[in-house]
């Protein structure tokens, strides 16, 4: 299955303008990243998986393999895991994107490591 194939059958249609700022991040920021299906979502693969798109019914979730290592300054980061944390979205005007390009360049970072 393709991400768009996910995108269209998995997601709802309200929140796919979310699902395509995110990814639309992603290829400005990280351009060399593998962007495929794995584990059931779209995930995010340099040297590792570093981030994953999983929709919901109330929003779309971005979660980062080693969010519990950023530093949040935006206060966006939720989750009690060791290594992951995400960030929940409900809609493109209430999506911070600073925030979000500012957790998907740590993210860069901890994978080049």
């Amino acid at each position: 299955m393709t991400v768009d194939e996910f995108i269209q059958t998995k997601v709802l249609p309200q929140y796919h303008d979310i699902v395509a700022m995110i990814r639309q991040l992603m290829h400005e920021m990280a351009p060399d990243a593998i962007e495929a299906v794995s584990y059931g979502v779209p995930a995010y693969k340099r040297k590792r998986i570093f981030a994953v798109i999983s929709p919901t019914k109330k929003d779309i979730t971005l979660s980062f393999s080693r969010g519990a290592q950023f530093e949040d300054k935006y206060g966006l980061l939720k989750g009690v895991g060791k290594s992951s944390k995400h960030v929940k979205i409900k809609s493109l005007a209430g999506a911070d994107q600073a925030a979000l390009r500012y957790y998907i360049q740590q993210a860069l970072e901890l994978d080049a490591k």
